[in-house]
């Protein structure tokens, strides 16, 4: 029997999260209509073609909505989940660093950063006005 935890699925979101371990940030755009698209994948959602080549976005967006989540009063846990929309005109969900939580509101200008620990790289957020 195969253990199923060791299987790797080759595809662009393993090559997606293997740029963010590396320290990059791409997303992709179609060869074809020339719409960035946001989360990997193998064809364009908005014309279906298959030719989505990888680039580098300018990283700088607007938060397009936001949450705050409480953590247990009086630890100073709480933190904040975005959706940010970046110039390039797709969206994505990651947190602002760098930022007082009640500073946070719908339109706030952002700039994305690779941040690495143990290994692995995530998008996260900084007011643009600190970057």
């Amino acid at each position: 029997m195969t253990d199923v935890t060791s299987i790797t699925v080759p595809g662009p979101e393993a090559e997606y999260f293997a740029g963010l371990n590396q320290g990059r940030f791409r997303i992709q755009r179609c060869q074809a209509c020339t719409r960035h698209v946001f989360y990997p994948r193998v064809l364009c959602p908005h014309c279906g073609s298959q030719e989505l080549a990888w680039t580098e976005p300018s990283g700088r967006g607007t938060i397009y909505s936001y949450t705050v989540i409480a953590g247990k009063p009086g630890t100073g846990t709480d933190y904040n989940v975005v959706l940010v929309e970046l110039e390039e005109g797709v969206r994505m969900m990651s947190r602002v660093e760098e930022i007082d939580l009640q500073a946070l509101r719908i339109g706030l200008p952002v700039v994305g950063k690779v941040a690495v620990q143990d290994g692995k790289g995530q998008v996260v957020f900084v007011p643009r006005e600190t970057a």
